[in-house]
């Protein structure tokens, strides 16, 4: 799905073992619920979604906490959320915020990929 005023797409591939979003561009608001809706779709059917985040430029307030949204309710539906392929912005984001040690981060403490 494509927002044409700030590019944020979102590209979603299913397995047995698991729902993997790779997100691209801009999270910020007025997309932000773009990446909540899609995700939250995927949560009775999918164990473990992993946010591949390999090609996301920029993350607001906004798009922070709709990650955490989305954190809640993968847990709240015994779904796991991983994070994959954190840029150094966002990197410093989850830092400041303190939300670094919430989330499984893929690639980090020998979490591997699906």
């Amino acid at each position: 799905m494509t927002t044409p005023a700030t590019h944020f797409t979102i590209n979603i591939e299913q397995s047995r073992e698991a729902a993997v979003a790779r997100c691209r561009g801009k999270l910020v608001a007025g997309v932000h619920d773009v990446l909540y809706t899609e995700i939250r779709q995927l949560m009775p059917d999918s164990k473990r979604i992993v946010l591949d985040l390999t090609d996301l430029t920029h993350m607001d307030s906004m798009g922070l906490g709709t990650i955490v949204r989305l954190y809640v309710s993968a847990k709240s539906a015994g779904c796991g959320l991983e994070l994959i392929n954190i840029g150094p912005r966002v990197r410093q984001l989850l830092g400041v915020t303190n939300l670094w040690s919430v989330f499984t981060v893929i690639g980090e403490h020998g979490v591997r990929m699906p």
